[in-house]
């Protein structure tokens, strides 16, 4: 029987901010984005009792909390506290899953018996990042990450709760389908449209009517009522399978010289992920999404492995090219999937190991000086992406290599 943490640090954001600027502790905080359709992605606890949730406008949010106080979130130092986080659960074991920026799988099977047992690592990982960070956390801990999951979210804030196999049958007999991970409003919906509101109802629901009603997905169901979860944690260099980034545009728009502009910021941001964990992919996709929010995903797979932010970008531009645009687009995304280890192997012509070495002093630049220090640009840019995305046409889209960065001020 395996041994899960399930580590959920509580209002994340908006607690780095806060830990950040002692002047906001005690009042309600929201963190934003910084473009004018932001919406709020975290909230304190004092600002949550007034009812201001993820998700809300700011607008909505002011209207429930007049006194409340706007910050515009701040990724690297969300990302870096991450980093440092991690460097603690590894204290612990090697197997830590960055599942997102604010929580991780850890399973500490084979080592807790080292460390006094599942509860007193949990006591002490909350210790030592209250005591470090001035942050609190709350863990979950169960023999699958689907109830060490739901463990964390029961226990919420700053709480501990360990279900035990034991336990969980009695946890999940009344608990509403939605409480589980994974389990979302379409989803849970649809399991009432059969009579299915409760995990208990849905652990002992026929397979052959979950079948039906949800295909070979009735049969995971079924188990996750059941409580019974397969995945395992895995570091996160093994479990990946896609690198991607999206963006919801600060306006809408609609001609294809701003959208080549977003297209180009974006492949770089995935190229420079795989590139850091040293990963190459084959299958390229595009998404965009229209003011409507119907939404167009297409893939292309290369010959070639890649992590080369032109490639990339070029065919996701070849991909929304062959998408007659139907109305303003609002968001646009691109990912880079089909990944393998890069070998690290030797190129047979000069142009590919310029390429090669220039990737990697661009990358150590943005290392040292910060995130797009250094970013490409499409020929005739004299401002950095994709704040300025009114740029002149090439005719192609593609990116001229002669003009090939801009450096933020």
């Amino acid at each position: 029987m395996r041994i899960i943490l399930l580590i959920d640090m509580d209002a994340f954001f908006a607690s780095v901010e806060i830990q950040s600027n002692p002047v906001l502790r005690s009042r309600p905080v929201a963190v934003v984005g910084s473009g004018k359709r932001t919406v709020i992605t975290t909230a304190s606890y004092e600002a949550r009792t007034y009812g201001v949730k993820t998700g809300m406008n700011v607008y909505e949010a002011k209207q429930l909390c007049p006194e409340i106080v706007f910050v515009v979130g701040n990724g690297r130092k969300y990302t870096y506290t991450c980093s440092e986080l991690e460097k603690i659960y590894l204290r612990y074991t090697p197997l830590v899953e960055v599942y997102s920026v604010d929580e991780s799988f850890i399973d500490i099977t084979d080592s807790n018996h080292l460390f006094g047992g599942p509860i007193a690592i949990a006591a002490e990982i909350k210790h030592e990042i209250l005591s470090t960070f001035g942050l609190r956390a709350t863990v979950g801990i169960s023999h699958n990450k689907l109830l060490a999951k739901l463990a964390s979210d029961l226990a919420k804030p700053d709480g501990l709760m360990w279900i035990t196999p034991d336990k969980a049958a009695e946890i999940l007999e009344d608990l509403p389908t939605d409480k589980l991970w994974g389990i979302g409003k379409s989803t849970q919906y649809a399991l009432k449209s059969i009579g299915i509101s409760t995990c208990g109802e849905l652990g002992r629901a026929s397979i052959s009517v979950l079948r039906a009603r949800f295909g070979v997905m009735g049969e995971r169901l079924k188990a996750m009522g059941m409580g019974l979860y397969s995945s395992i944690v895995q570091p996160q260099e093994a479990e990946a399978k896609s690198i991607g980034h999206s963006l919801t545009l600060p306006r809408d728009v609609s001609n294809m010289t701003d959208i080549g502009a977003y297209i180009l910021k974006l492949s770089e941001m995935v190229a420079r992920r795989v590139r850091k964990a040293a990963l190459r992919g084959c299958v390229i996709t595009a998404v965009i999404r229209y003011r409507s929010f119907k939404t167009f995903t297409r893939h292309r797979k290369i010959k070639v492995f890649t992590n080369d932010t032109h490639v990339i970008y070029n065919m996701a531009m070849e991909i929304i090219n062959s998408e007659r645009l139907k109305e303003p687009v609002r968001l646009l995304g691109v990912s880079l999937s089909g990944l393998i280890k890069d070998d690290g192997q030797l190129y047979l012509f000069d142009e590919n190991r310029r390429r090669e070495a220039l990737f990697r002093t661009m990358d150590a630049l943005n290392d040292k000086y910060g995130e797009s220090t250094i970013q490409w640009a499409i020929s005739g840019t004299k401002e950095a992406l994709p704040h300025t995305p009114s740029l002149p046409r090439n005719g192609t889209n593609s990116i001229d290599t002669t003009i090939i960065y801009t450096m933020s001020s």
